[in-house]
């Protein structure tokens, strides 16, 4: 069965299976939420991961199994105990990122570990991008995943070691240095921290590691465009702008206002040159024909309704998804660098390689909770060799794999 509160929507999902089942409500409707929820056999929530919390306290009361493929927060966080106590498996973090991150870096440092290998530096780099045949804006980038998420990326800071060193970076400072990697099989990318990397240095068994970083790919271009976007507050939630009739270029102007350039040709005058007026006049930085008329708004409203029709994934459209582990380690006093790409392409704007790096793991280990194959309980994370070792053996057979590489230093 698939819910969704577009019922159209999970009409396309289902298509023509003659297993599958449409279904349509609200999901703050407790009545219908629970009666759904104890007719299941299994639970498989991708809600915004805020709405998680009310599912997860109805399948503790219908003893059911649940996967998501968001972190684990607070509030799922205190129902361990009662989650354990029940007997039930509640996997999270199981899609792409995370997800396929977890289980194909874990197997890489078991791998190391069983060898008498120790690990000295960790980094996991993940990006959802566009393919270079359908790359043709000057962000080099496109909307493969939830926009809003892409909007407000970075603004809680990061945190990751670096050297032994615990550093901790506020929103401005994620976006503010140029940090590089060359891709295997692909090219050079940029990479900034992704939230808080330090508890996984302890689920990984990496608690000693000198440097330990989890990061989020972007094609340099748009880390540089993302720092102006930044400093021109355009990620800013207040909601203080009036947007029914205002042009695209009118919005610009009310922005640039409330910045030393203060109108648009004074931003131009000083940035001439500068790939960043490419990019602005892309997101419509002098359209004076697309009205917002979206009502009260803020500057990332407006933002995201830019990025949202302008970075759009048009049909024909690829998507290519990135993952890279780089471990560098010691063994029998050697030193040695081991990597692992995954590039995943997609088929087109709705069968894309995001869809299928987030939902094929959701999928295989549903597959293997409901067959007994997988018999873990409790809260988890697929860090556990029981979990990700079947699970990567069937995403290799469906064409997401990894290239490894190992090289002494």
């Amino acid at each position: 069965m698939v819910v969704d509160a577009d019922l159209s929507l999970a009409e396309s999902k289902i298509g023509d299976s003659p297993s599958g089942k449409a279904i349509s409500f609200d999901i703050l409707n407790e009545e219908k939420r629970r009666m759904e929820i104890e007719k299941a056999d299994i639970v498989i929530s991708l809600l915004p991961p805020t709405l998680h919390f009310l599912v997860a306290k109805d399948c503790l009361s219908f003893r059911k199994n649940l996967l998501t493929a968001s972190y684990v927060d607070e509030q799922i966080k205190s129902l361990e105990k009662e989650i354990e106590k029940s007997g039930l498996l509640f996997l999270c973090e199981a899609g792409l990122d995370p997800g396929i991150d977890h289980m194909s870096a874990k197997k890489m440092l078991d791998e190391i570990f069983e060898s008498g290998g120790k690990v000295y530096s960790f980094l996991s780099h993940c990006g959802g991008l566009v393919a270079p045949e359908s790359d043709d804006n000057p962000w080099h980038y496109k909307i493969s995943w939830n926009p809003r998420n892409v909007v407000m990326a970075g603004k809680n800071g990061a945190t990751y070691k670096e050297n032994n060193s615990i550093t901790k970076l506020d929103y401005k400072e994620i976006f503010g240095a140029e940090r590089l990697v060359t891709i295997p099989g692909y090219e050079m990318m940029a990479w900034y921290p992704n939230r808080d990397s330090i508890p996984y240095a302890t689920l990984y068994e990496l608690e000693n590691c000198k440097t330990f970083i989890r990061t989020t790919l972007r094609h340099p271009d748009f880390i540089k465009g993302w720092r102006t976007i930044i400093e021109l507050g355009l990620t800013n939630e207040e909601k203080c702008i009036e947007t029914e009739g205002k042009t695209v270029a009118e919005f610009f102007n009310e922005i640039f206002e409330k910045t030393p350039y203060k109108t648009t040709a004074q931003f131009e005058t000083v940035n001439k040159g500068n790939d960043i007026i490419e990019q602005l006049n892309f997101l419509g930085l002098k359209d004076d024909k697309t009205r917002i008329n979206k009502g009260l708004c803020s500057a990332a409203d407006v933002l995201q309704f830019l990025l949202e029709s302008r970075l759009a994934l048009l049909p024909q459209d690829k998507d290519l998804v990135v993952m890279m582990h780089e471990l560098e380690f010691t063994k029998d006093e050697r030193r040695f660098k081991r990597t692992a790409t995954m590039l995943v392409t997609g088929e087109n704007n709705r069968e894309t390689a995001m869809a299928k790096t987030v939902g094929l793991p959701l999928g295989i280990c549903t597959k293997l909770i409901l067959n007994g194959t997988l018999k873990t309980t409790g809260l988890q994370v697929p860090v556990l060799k029981e979990i990700y070792e079947p699970v990567l053996i069937e995403l290799e057979n469906n064409g997401i794999c990894f290239i490894e590489k190992e090289e002494q230093l």
